[in-house]
């Protein structure tokens, strides 16, 4: 048994380039805590209008009268005392990566973006710590009217088109967190494709938190008009420090009539990040949502994308893998509210445990009263690589009225031990064996990501079977 145990043994992520720490250098900062002066101090340093520090004020008022949602895993170790909530890099915003400071440009490099911008990507926003560092979209785009900027710019260059839509689907009493990014909210992305517009290369921004003890809270906006399709792929990462950090992002999404919107995620957070990000999309009628979404990394995960089928005929697809090691809870989810008449909605989601890692998938469709013809298919596969791991579905399904289909299955194993024995018996190593199983179990996820980050997943995985087998 002793031996048994032994050989079953797998070391935790080597994380590499991930856990390269720059040195922590910035222009300003704002002291730690949440205070209404340290809210007048980021505004300021932004030069916002008066409307959006009206708006962050607000949020601070209601942040401070919402208790933790009850929902959510214990977070009592998360201090917001002791939160660095803004942190501006040595650098203004680039368009160009050659006009970077080298240890930003470094850090970019190490994580491939520069080389997948010249590869797949029709533009790149990067954000390192509280604001965005560089930004750049292919000039075609731009000749066809898609804006694509960085937040900041969004609000003072296009705060027509942003203020009707800011904070409106995913207000500040949403949840406390929600109030905290409203309050604090710093860098994100903005993109409008205008009608009939089909953006044919992906849109990518990537978040890169590097400071110890601090917080993220980047704002992400999407409006797709009648008819129009994007590809908008999210990357975050950091390297790991012995204090919390905090990541309270927000997105909104708005997908008009007859367009499709489909948003990519590859999450390799530090296991010290508190990861409690919200993400939140509207549909107009013969509207398309596709959501792909990968979680490998942070101490504590709360997201559960949510998807408003408003208009009739409106489609969600939801495709989620989350692998919890050490250390790990990672709680995710969707949340699908169908109004609609003859709404479509597939759910897939798949987790991976091990070495006593927590994934739990939480999720929520409530097919409305007027939702009739609604169909559907939830699917949660969870799988458990040892005993001290632990694997929970917790769904929610609300009904309306009787006029729908709707399935639900959920399955949770461990991989069999034959399949690792024939693999063994063809030369691979327990390590290897192990490792292209998990590959396959998640391959439904890899066939929905773009070829590189596709790659970057399988590569995640196979970090976290890296190390000595004994």
């Amino acid at each position: 048994m002793a031996e048994e145990r032994k050989r079953s043994h797998i070391e935790d992520i080597n994380r590499s380039i991930y856990d390269v720490k720059d040195a922590v250098e910035y222009s300003y900062k704002t002291e730690s805590g949440l205070t209404e002066e340290i809210i007048r101090e980021i505004s300021e340093q932004k030069d916002e209008p008066e409307w959006m520090l009206t708006k962050r004020l607000e949020a601070l008022k209601i942040y401070e009268n919402l208790d933790i949602p009850p929902w959510m895993p214990d977070i009592s170790d998360l201090d917001m005392d002791h939160i660095d909530t803004y942190i501006k890099p040595k650098t203004d915003m680039k368009a160009t990566w050659e006009d970077l400071p080298q240890n930003i440009r470094d850090t970019f490099d190490r994580l491939g973006i520069p080389e997948a911008e010249k590869k797949s990507l029709a533009g790149v926003g990067a954000q390192y710590d509280s604001e965005v560092v560089y930004h750049n979209v292919q000039k075609e785009l731009e000749e066809q009217g898609v804006i694509y900027v960085d937040f900041e710019t969004a609000v003072r260059e296009y705060g027509d088109l942003v203020k009707p839509y800011f904070g409106k689907l995913i207000t500040p009493s949403y949840h406390k967190f929600a109030a905290l990014h409203y309050a604090v909210w710093s860098g994100g992305s903005f993109v409008y494709v205008p009608k009939g517009v089909h953006v044919k290369m992906p849109l990518q921004s990537y978040f890169r938190l590097n400071a110890p003890g601090a917080g993220q809270f980047e704002h992400t906006l999407i409006i797709i008009e009648e008819g129009a399709t994007c590809h908008f792929i999210e990357g975050c990462s950091a390297p790991r420090y012995n204090v919390a950090n905090l990541h309270a992002g927000a997105v909104e999404l708005y997908v008009k009539d007859g367009a499709e919107l489909r948003y990519s995620t590859i999450e390799n957070w530090s296991k010290n990040m508190y990861n409690l990000n919200t993400k939140r999309a509207v549909l107009g009628k013969d509207a398309h949502m596709i959501w792909v979404s990968g979680s490998f990394g942070s101490h504590t995960s709360c997201l559960y994308p949510d998807t408003i089928l408003q208009g009739d005929r409106s489609t969600c697809e939801f495709t989620g893998i989350t692998f919890a090691g050490k250390g790990q809870f990672l709680d995710t989810g969707s949340k699908v509210e169908a109004i609609g008449k003859d709404c479509r909605i597939d759910i897939n989601t798949k987790s991976i445990s091990k070495n006593g890692g927590v994934a739990i998938y939480r999720g929520v469709v409530h097919i409305g009263e007027k939702a009739v013809g609604a169909k559907g298919a939830i699917s949660c596969e969870s799988l458990m690589l040892d005993n001290l791991s632990r694997s929970d579905t917790i769904p929610d399904i609300i009904i309306e009225n009787d006029d729908i289909d709707l399935g639900h299955e959920a399955k949770i194993g461990r991989i069999p031990e034959e399949d690792i024995y024939y693999l063994m018996s063809r030369g691979l190593s327990e390590e290897d064996a192990k490792s292209m199983l998990v590959r396959g179990f998640a391959e439904p996820i890899s066939q929905a990501l773009p070829l590189e980050y596709a790659v970057e997943m399988n590569r995640l995985i196979d970090l976290e079977f890296e190390g000595s087998i004994g």
